[in-house]
């Protein structure tokens, strides 16, 4: 399985109106290309200057459907998120294999 995580660090004068957009529609969109089996959103606990941090986990199968959402759909959905909140958000993304899950 692959791990998909996007960390996110959200200005905080948006901070609840993103969540709610990120859980509402783009979570929903990302799950509905049929890439990914699972997803989580997860606040980092950590002291952020002027903002929030969160992962956002995605985890699919195989590395064959990661490249096929990453082709397909990433690029479209990234930039429906940049245009909607430009210069408030940094983001970087990290692909993980998964070794073991209980």
């Amino acid at each position: 399985m692959i791990l998909y995580n996007v960390t996110v660090s959200i200005d905080e004068s948006i901070e609840k109106e993103w969540l709610s957009w990120m859980k509402e529609i783009h979570i929903p969109e990302v799950m509905n290309t049929g890439c990914f089996t699972e997803n989580k959103i997860c606040r980092i606990l950590a002291e952020e200057e002027g903002g929030k941090a969160y992962s956002i986990q995605y985890l699919a199968p195989n590395m064959e459907t990661y490249i096929h959402y990453q082709t397909e759909f990433a690029p479209a959905l990234q930039q429906s998120h940049s245009a909607k909140y430009a210069g408030k958000f940094a983001a970087f993304r990290t692909l993980l294999e998964v070794i073991h899950f209980s």
